[in-house]
């Protein structure tokens, strides 16, 4: 299995792209669950 992973590049870039977008998509989720665009604009108090 390990030898069909390393002789083809396409598998190899498939898999990678799945797994960047996977990580681009958590790092989008935690942004949106942290609620950093919710917080109103800092100057409003002044």
């Amino acid at each position: 299995m390990k030898e069909f992973f390393n002789h083809h590049t396409a598998v190899k870039f498939i898999g990678r792209t799945i797994f960047y977008f996977l990580i681009i998509m958590a790092l989008v989720y935690l942004y949106s669950y942290a609620g950093i665009n919710n917080s109103g604009f800092i100057y409003n108090e002044f």
